[in-house]
């Protein structure tokens, strides 16, 4: 615990990446914004994937429930 503080409190300027530090347009920083972005299109991607499927289901339910609708409201052949 002690040793983690004291490292922590010794060198802040070397523990801080090129775009906590203030450098925004190195390569590591670039690299970063890159990497933010296409994390945030996999989880689009993924999120998009599964409200497709729920719509899906939904859609498929409904025309279930019509279907059902329509064979148990049709009339009874009368003998």
């Amino acid at each position: 615990m002690i040793t983690a503080s004291v490292l922590m409190a010794s060198a802040p300027a070397l523990l801080a990446c090129s775009a906590c530090f203030g450098k925004s347009d190195s390569n590591m920083a670039r690299s970063l914004n890159a990497s933010i972005f296409t994390l945030m299109g996999v989880v689009g991607v993924v999120l998009a994937g599964a409200a497709s499927f729920f719509v899906f289901l939904a859609k498929r339910a409904a025309a279930f429930a019509q279907k059902d609708q329509t064979t148990t409201s049709s009339p009874e052949p009368q003998a």
